[in-house]
């Protein structure tokens, strides 16, 4: 009975080894493997072969970036006090305020001076030193009267603004502490299409938030500094990583965890994130941040020229079309439609009808291209500048200048400048004209110099310096150089109220 069991045993195990025998050698012979489509046309059927024996790339690890770059970004928070304001003032700032009302109706009413609430805000920074320096936005910490910001490791600091850029939306703040982590610069220009990123950030005022997405678009051109400046610097990195309000200042890293960028706008119809968001090229950040903490201001160069906008109506282009005999959505490069008298472009010969190509070797294709490329510079420098002029390429060999035309280092070519201190900007057309000024500069921040220890208030508008006129910052710093003697004479109004006003300051007295 055993070996009965035995044997049947034995020929259960031949005839299932000679069954799958037969099924392989059949599967073999007739049913080959194929990067083709199966009978249907739908589906590959070996996807080793599809991909010639190479498997799709690998998924990307996004956490040695995230460890090492988030605790380089901080929580900054904001207060602005509530202050009496005109009340054309606070429709300026608030466009919506005659749809939606305000506190005070009756001061809107009798067109005098209003209440503006208490204001809070917060949005995100980047440290860049190991000693505090903080790089945000213009548009995070412009007109706060107290900036808090707070660490990953939950440590709170008071800041103050070292200096702000409205032209790119860039300041810099700093806290009083030392061996903090820091991010480190990598390069925008090496930035391609498709590339992974992380944005950082505080959104919504939660804490520290980390989104990734592509790079879809580079130099793009928004309108959007047009807000707060009347010469805009705009070439932004645009991504589909999410970003918040919030998120404003907030970092911009490559899988290296390396800055790539600054978060600083969202394109959506409702206020929160609906697909692309915009960073400034960290190599626009680089120059702009050291210029604000080397000098206090930005040392902006200009080439001298006029173009068109990329973004101006069908009517607009065919005009410059017919004018030029070209056809603007086809020429490489960038149409020159005027050259400033006494601006670096003229001085170097070139001509209205020019068509820049390339500046120092770079290609140029857009305007935004060439005003990234301008912004890398300061007064003085020397760029080569490659053009088309009638078919034929040309080279010419152009000085920046500042915008005055004049070349020198606005900050730093007076003492005075250093020691009086404080932010200052253009006065705004409707103040100007309201207050019958033909321009001025307006004290935005008293800082910590001179200006800050007299009896200066913010809002002063400064219309001459040692009795002579200045229109806008440029002339105010370039009148600074020629102060010679102890003492300076600021004057000008105070938006709103009657009379003139005069303060003499002694550049001498620190404790003044």
């Amino acid at each position: 009975m055993t070996n009965l069991n035995f044997k049947n045993i034995l020929a259960i195990i031949g005839i299932s080894f000679a069954t799958t025998f037969v099924s392989i050698w059949g599967y073999s012979k007739w049913i080959k493997p194929s990067s083709s489509f199966d009978s249907n046309n739908q589906l590959p059927t070996n996807y080793a072969s599809f991909f010639n024996g190479n498997a799709p790339a690998s998924t990307v690890d996004f956490t040695p970036a995230a460890s090492s770059a988030s605790p380089a970004v901080v929580h900054i928070k904001t207060k602005t006090n509530a202050k009496r304001v005109d009340a054309n003032q606070q429709r300026q700032r608030n466009p919506f305020s005659d749809f939606f009302g305000d506190d005070d109706m009756f001061g809107d009413f009798f067109g005098g001076p209003r209440v503006m609430p208490e204001q809070r805000a917060s949005g995100s920074g980047v440290l860049i030193t190991a000693d505090g320096y903080i790089v945000t936005n213009n548009h995070v910490v412009n007109g706060a009267d107290e900036i808090n910001v707070t660490l990953t490791n939950k440590k709170s600091y008071k800041a103050k603004v070292i200096g702000t850029d409205p032209s790119s939306d860039l300041a810099v703040i700093k806290i009083e502490a030392a061996a903090l982590p820091y991010i480190v610069y990598g390069n925008s220009d090496e930035i391609k299409l498709g590339q992974w990123v992380l944005a950082i950030g505080y959104p919504l005022n939660l804490d520290v938030t980390i989104t990734a997405g592509i790079i879809s678009a580079k130099n793009r051109n928004i309108n959007i500094n047009a807000r707060q400046s009347d010469r805009p610097v705009e070439t932004f990195l645009q991504t589909d990583a999410a970003v918040n309000q919030g998120n404003s200042g907030g970092a911009l890293v490559n899988t290296s965890g390396e800055l790539v960028g600054i978060n600083s706008a969202i394109a959506s119809p409702t206020g929160s994130y609906a697909g692309y968001s915009y960073a400034i090229p960290v190599n626009i950040v680089k120059k702009i941040v050291t210029d604000i903490v080397k000098f206090g201001t930005v040392q902006r160069a200009y080439l001298g020229i006029s173009y068109p906008k990329d973004d101006l109506p069908e009517s607009e282009v065919k005009k410059i079309d017919e004018e030029y005999r070209i056809k603007t959505n086809e020429i490489q490069g960038v149409l020159v439609t005027d050259v400033v008298e006494g601006g670096a472009a003229k001085a170097a010969g070139m001509k209205k009808g020019d068509i820049i190509t390339k500046l120092n070797g770079v290609a140029i294709k857009s305007s935004p291209e060439l005003q990234e490329q301008i912004a890398r510079y300061k007064p003085s420098d020397k760029i080569s500048v490659q053009i088309k002029r009638d078919g034929k390429e040309m080279t010419f060999n152009a000085t920046l200048k500042a915008k005055i035309g004049d070349d020198a280092n606005l900050a730093t070519s007076s003492k005075a400048a250093e020691k009086l201190g404080g932010k200052l900007e253009t006065v705004d057309k409707t103040t100007a004209e309201k207050n019958d000024l033909s321009g001025g500069v307006v004290v935005k921040e008293l800082g910590n110099g001179i200006l800050g220890k007299s009896r200066v208030e913010k809002g002063f508008v400064i219309t001459q310096v040692n009795d002579k006129t200045v229109n806008n910052v440029e002339e105010f710093y370039e009148a600074l150089k020629k102060v010679s003697n102890a003492s300076i004479k600021l004057s000008g109004i105070y938006p709103g109220y009657f009379g003139n006003y005069a303060f003499v300051l002694n550049l001498n007295d620190q404790n003044k």
